[in-house]
C-alpha cells in the first residue's frame, strides 16, 4: 500500500503523519530531564554561595531563611486593620470613593443615554451581520476558497459536506428563534405602554454596548489615578548608588546589588512604601541624609514623598525609608481629634500631629518638659498653642503663659490664664523672671507638701493624676514661654532666668510643674544649655544649622541622622519629635485657625468657670505691672533704712519689706531681692553687721543706702524731664 493510498481504517481528512510527528516531540526523555534538574539545583547552591538575593527576588520568595530565636514574626493583620484610626480613614476614603462615582455617572446618565442611542444602529447592524455569518457559515469560507485554489477536489467535498450540515441545522435554530422574535414581538404589542418602553431602553442600552467603537468607551472616568511605581530593592539600590556615597560606590563596585542589604520585605506602609535598608559597612544614615534630594531624584519621586530615616538602636547604617505616594505637603491637614472635645485630661496623651504616613501621634506633658524650635515662619507658635489648649481644656489644670514676641499669638487663651504677659519690653521680661522666681518656690513648696504625705497616699513622692485632682494646691501646673531666647538673652534678667528654669525643669517634672519653652533662636546665649540638656520632650522644625538642630534635639542628633536641617520651605509644621516615644519621629502638627482657637478657648473658659477654678488674672485679679513694683521697691526698700544705718545686710531688708507690706513681699527671698534692684546699678556689696541672734559680728552681702538713695532721685528726675 502506498502513502497515497487512503486508509480506510482512518478519518477522512485526517493528515494522520502530522498527529504522529506532534506526538513524537512530546516524549520526554527522563534521563535527560533529571540531568538538567541536578544542574538547576547545583546552580542554585552556587547563587546562594555567591552572595545575598534580593529581597523581593523569586528565589528569597521561593527559599525563606529564618533565624527562628532572633526573627522578627510578621503582624497577622495588615497596619490598617490593626489600628481604629486607619481603619476609620480606609472606611472613610472607600465610601467617599464610591459616593464620588455615583454621584459622577448619575449626573451624566444623559449624556450615556444619548451616547446609546446614537451606537445602537451599529450595534443592530453588527449583531444582525454576525447572525448572518453563524448562519451560513460564512467564516469557514476562507478555508474553503484555500481548498479550491489547491484544486484538491476532495478536502473541498469534505468541507462543502460540513458546511451543509452546519446551515442546515443552524436554519431550523434562526426559524425557532425569528418564530420567538415575532411572538415576543405581538405580545410586547398588547403589553402596557411601560413594559414597551422599559423593552425599548435595554434594546437600545445592549445595541448601544454592541456598536461602541473600541477606542471610545461609553463611561467617563469619574476619578484620575496617578499612577506610582512600586518600590523594590532594585530601584532603591539604584537610588542610593546615584548618591555620590564612596563606601556605597566602592562595595557596589566589589559585590555588587549585594553590598545592600533588606533584612526585611518591602511593604506597602500607609499611603506609600516602606523599606527597611542596611547601608555598606562605614556607611552611615547620615550621609544619606545629607543628600536626600538626590535620593529622591534617584527615587524619581517629590522631594515630599521621600522620608529617610535611621534606626540607631540596630546600628547606624539602618536605613527606614518610607516613600509616599503623594507628598506630604499636598496631603489635605487632618482635624484635630479634640476639636469638639468640651474638656480633655491633661494627664493623658493627646494628639500633636500625624506622620508622613498619616498615623496620629500623641504626646503626653505629665513628668516631661517640653522645648519647641525652628527658624521664623514655619509653625512654632501653633505647635505651642496645642499642648496649651489641651492644658486650658482641662479644668483642673493651672494655665500660665507668656508672649515675648508681643504678637498676639497667644492672646485668645489669656482668658483661662492665672498669669499672663504679651510683649517685646523689659516689664515683659521681668514678668516671666518673676514667674520662674514664683515657680522656683512653688516647687521648694511642692515638694515640702508631697514630703508631709503618707507614704500609702504618695509612695513615689512624686505628683500623680490622683493627687492633682485630690489635694489643692498640687494640680498640674503648666507654663509656657513662647520666644523665650528674649528672655534668655536679655542683659539684665537672662542669667538668673536661665539659672531658674534649669532648676525647676530638673525639680518640676516629678512636682506636678511643666515648663513649655519655644524659641526662634536656639544657640547657646538665647537657650542656656543647662536648659536644653535637661528637657526630655524636643521638637524641632526647620532650622538652617548643625548647632540650632543639636540644640533643641540633643546633642550628637545631627550626627545620628535626626537632621531638621532637611525640612524645606513647603514643610510648614513638619520637624522631628523626640522623647514622646521610644524613637525620634517626623511630625506634621494639626493646624488651628485664629477663630478655632478662640472658640476652644471659650470652651475652656466655661469649663473653669462650672468647674470652679479660675484663678489670677483670669479670676478678674490684676497683678501690679513690673514697673509699678519695681518702683515701690525702692521706696520701700529706702524707707525701711532707720537714719543711722548707711548699709544693711540684704536678709534683714527682707525681714523688714515683709514686716512692712506682707502680701506683697511675704515670699520675697535675698536672691530675688539683689536682682530686683539690679537693674538701677544697685549691686550687694560686703557689710559689716551684728547678728541680733547671737551677738557676733559678720560679713555678709548686703546694700548701700546711698545707692538707693541714688536711684529714687534719679528716677524722679527722669519722671520731671519726661514730664516737662
Amino acid at each position: 500500500m502506498t502513502t497515497n493510498e487512503p486508509d480506510r481504517d482512518r478519518p477522512e481528512g485526517l493528515d494522520w503523519s502530522r498527529y504522529e510527528n506532534e506526538m513524537t516531540d512530546n516524549v520526554v526523555d527522563l534521563d535527560a530531564a533529571r540531568e538538567r534538574r541536578q544542574r538547576d539545583d547545583d546552580h542554585e547552591d552556587q547563587d546562594d554561595a555567591a552572595g545575598p538575593v534580593l529581597v523581593d527576588s523569586l528565589e528569597a520568595q521561593r527559599k525563606p531563611k529564618l533565624d527562628r530565636r532572633g526573627a522578627e514574626r510578621r503582624p497577622l493583620l495588615p497596619a490598617w486593620l490593626r489600628s481604629r484610626a486607619e481603619l476609620r480613614d480606609a472606611v472613610a476614603w472607600a465610601a467617599g470613593y464610591t459616593a464620588h462615582v455615583a454621584a459622577y455617572h448619575a449626573l451624566r446618565l444623559p449624556k450615556y443615554a444619548g451616547k446609546l442611542a446614537l451606537r445602537s444602529p451599529v450595534g443592530l447592524g453588527r449583531t444582525v451581520g454576525g447572525a448572518m455569518r453563524w448562519l451560513f457559515d460564512l467564516e469557514g469560507e476562507p478555508v474553503r476558497q484555500a481548498t479550491v485554489r489547491t484544486e484538491n477536489a476532495e478536502q473541498y467535498l469534505h468541507l462543502s459536506r460540513q458546511r451543509d450540515r452546519r446551515v442546515r441545522w443552524r436554519g431550523i435554530v434562526a426559524l425557532v428563534v425569528i418564530v420567538t422574535l415575532i411572538l415576543a414581538a405581538v405580545a410586547l404589542l398588547l403589553a402596557p405602554a411601560w413594559v414597551r418602553w422599559a423593552v425599548l431602553g435595554v434594546a437600545v442600552a445592549v445595541f448601544g454596548l454592541r456598536g461602541a467603537p473600541a477606542d471610545r468607551p461609553l463611561l467617563d472616568r469619574a476619578v484620575v489615578g496617578t499612577q506610582v511605581a512600586k518600590l523594590t530593592s532594585d530601584i532603591v539600590v539604584r537610588a542610593l548608588s546615584v548618591l555620590g556615597i564612596a563606601g556605597v560606590n566602592q562595595a557596589l563596585a566589589k559585590q555588587g546589588n549585594g553590598a545592600i542589604t533588606f533584612p526585611a520585605p518591602i511593604v506597602r506602609d500607609g499611603p506609600g512604601w516602606r523599606a527597611d535598608v542596611d547601608l555598606p559597612p562605614g556607611v552611615t544614615v547620615g550621609d544619606v541624609l545629607d543628600r536626600r534630594d538626590r535620593l529622591a531624584s534617584g527615587l524619581g519621586r517629590p522631594l515630599g514623598c521621600v522620608w529617610p530615616e535611621g534606626n540607631a538602636d540596630i546600628s547606624p547604617s539602618r536605613l527606614v525609608l518610607w516613600v509616599g505616594d503623594r507628598p506630604m505637603s499636598q496631603v489635605p491637614p487632618p482635624v484635630w481629634p479634640l476639636l469638639k472635645a468640651s474638656t480633655v485630661d491633661v494627664a493623658k496623651p493627646f494628639p500633636f500631629g500625624t506622620d508622613p504616613r498619616g498615623r496620629v501621634v500623641t504626646m503626653e506633658l505629665p513628668y516631661t518638659n517640653v522645648l519647641i524650635g525652628s527658624i521664623p515662619g514655619y509653625g512654632k507658635t501653633a505647635s505651642v498653642q496645642l499642648p496649651m489648649l489641651v492644658a486650658a481644656l482641662d479644668p483642673h489644670t493651672e494655665l500660665w503663659g507668656f508672649d515675648f514676641k508681643g504678637t498676639g499669638g497667644l492672646d485668645p487663651l489669656a482668658r483661662v490664664c492665672a498669669r499672663y504677659a504679651s510683649g517685646q519690653d523689659d516689664d515683659t521680661a521681668e514678668a516671666g523672671l518673676v514667674a520662674l522666681r514664683e515657680l522656683r518656690a512653688e516647687c521648694q513648696r511642692r515638694a515640702a507638701a508631697i514630703k508631709k504625705l503618707p507614704k500609702d497616699v504618695c509612695p513615689d513622692n512624686k505628683v500623680t493624676p490622683e493627687l492633682a485632682r485630690r489635694i489643692k494646691g498640687l494640680q498640674w501646673l503648666v507654663a509656657i514661654f513662647d520666644e523665650c531666647q528674649d528672655l534668655f538673652a536679655h542683659a539684665e534678667f537672662g542669667k538668673e532666668a536661665g539659672e531658674l528654669a534649669e532648676k525647676i525643669i530638673k525639680l518640676g517634672r516629678a512636682l506636678g510643674v511643666i515648663l513649655i519653652l519655644a524659641t526662634q533662636r536656639p544657640d547657646a546665649k538665647s537657650l542656656p544649655t543647662g536648659v536644653s540638656a535637661n528637657v526630655g520632650t524636643r521638637f524641632c522644625l526647620r532650622v538652617m544649622g548643625q548647632l540650632e538642630n543639636d540644640m533643641v534635639l540633643g546633642t550628637s542628633s545631627y550626627r545620628n541622622g535626626l537632621r531638621a536641617t532637611m525640612f524645606t520651605k513647603k514643610d510648614l509644621g513638619v520637624g522631628y519629635l523626640v522623647g514622646a516615644a521610644d524613637d525620634a519621629q517626623i511630625v506634621r502638627t494639626y493646624y488651628l485657625d485664629g477663630p478655632t482657637v478662640e472658640k476652644l478657648a471659650a470652651r475652656a473658659y466655661a469649663a473653669r468657670v462650672a468647674a470652679g477654678t479660675l484663678t489670677g488674672q483670669a479670676a478678674g485679679d490684676q497683678p501690679e505691672t513690673p514697673a509699678t513694683r519695681r518702683e515701690t521697691l525702692l521706696e520701700d526698700t529706702l524707707s525701711v533704712f532707720q537714719a543711722d544705718e548707711a548699709k544693711l545686710w540684704a536678709e534683714t531688708l527682707v525681714e523688714r519689706l515683709i514686716a512692712l507690706r506682707p502680701e506683697v513681699y511675704a515670699e520675697l527671698t535675698r536672691d530675688q531681692l539683689g536682682a530686683a534692684l539690679k537693674p538701677y546699678g544697685i549691686t550687694t556689696t560686703q557689710v559689716w553687721g551684728t547678728d541680733p541672734a547671737t551677738g557676733k559680728g559678720a560679713n555678709r552681702r548686703g546694700i548701700d543706702r546711698t545707692a538707693v538713695a541714688e536711684a529714687v532721685a534719679e528716677r524722679n528726675r527722669r519722671r520731671g524731664e519726661s514730664a516737662a
